[in-house]
């Protein structure tokens, strides 16, 4: 196999709790990671002089601080003396920093491709492990299922969820994750919940109040889709969505869409589609 063409779908947290702060820095959390059949797609074409091209690139980020760069460089330190290179296509359509996974689920759809394509017949455990280097919501992308996370988001369970349809709209502004886990105003301390406790009373993000405060973009989108549904942000934002019974309700709400928001509607699905693709 020379070549491969994958999609790199999207995620939402349908909710966020965070329940502590270690010694360390990093945020101990729960929440539920819902895939969606929408998102980015990536091509690679195999090069064998150790070669790594990534097209096109991505303003203002250099080309060997891309996730997708990173991802494919961490396979070729696994055969050092193995000549092993990609030209890789990316088409994206998720909006970056919007909390929906754009760049984790570029780069585990890259872990995903290059051990076909390079035939490194790395197990999903071995490739779960090299995507936490990358970022933490990484694993849950390279393991392909809706899942419940807990610890700091490496601690997955899949969880067979209903397969709404989801409306997700985009305000016109980057949220920061490190500001927003940084504040001094965020919520830490919320208590943990089962799997069960959520499926019967929902959940809510502890992100949110904080980043409707910071940014008004944000808290704008939100106001507007709540008048058509249960909206939430998702991660620490920017993308705020509502969850609707089918795809027309929501794609007639999205017609009605102030020209301030871009958005998309997709489905949520409990197996990736690059699974499925890869008969993984």
């Amino acid at each position: 196999m020379k070549s491969l063409t994958l999609p790199s779908p999207a995620k939402l947290n349908l909710f966020l709790h965070i329940t502590g702060q270690r010694e360390d820095g990093y945020h101990t959390l729960q929440t539920l990671f819902q895939l969606l059949d929408f998102g980015d797609e990536l091509s690679f074409q195999s090069r064998d002089d150790g070669i790594i091209t990534l097209q096109p690139g991505i303003p203002d980020v250099a080309a060997e601080d891309n996730l997708i760069v990173k991802a494919a460089r961490i396979l070729q330190q696994l055969k050092p003396n193995t000549p092993l290179g990609a030209n890789i296509q990316l088409t994206k359509r998720l909006p970056m920093g919007g909390g929906i996974g754009g760049g984790s689920s570029n780069a585990a759809t890259t872990l995903l491709a290059l051990n076909t394509l390079w035939n490194l017949e790395l197990d999903i455990d071995t490739l779960a492990q090299l995507g936490r280097q990358l970022g933490a919501d990484v694993p849950v992308f390279v393991r392909g299922k809706t899942a419940w996370a807990e610890g700091v988001g490496e601690q997955l369970q899949a969880v067979e969820m209903p397969q709404d349809w989801f409306l997700v709209l985009t305000p016109n502004c980057h949220v920061s994750t490190a500001e927003i886990f940084s504040h001094k105003d965020l919520t830490r301390d919320t208590s943990n919940i089962t799997v069960a406790a959520f499926l019967e009373q929902g959940g809510h993000n502890d992100c949110q109040p904080l980043v409707l405060t910071l940014y008004p973009e944000v808290k704008k989108a939100l106001d507007w889709l709540s008048q058509y549904g249960d909206a939430k942000m998702t991660g620490t934002g920017a993308c705020v969505f509502a969850p609707f019974d089918n795809k027309a309700s929501a794609e007639a709400v999205l017609a009605k869409a102030p020209d301030t928001l871009q958005g998309f509607v997709a489905r949520g699905v409990n197996q990736s589609q690059v699974h499925q693709l890869l008969n993984r």
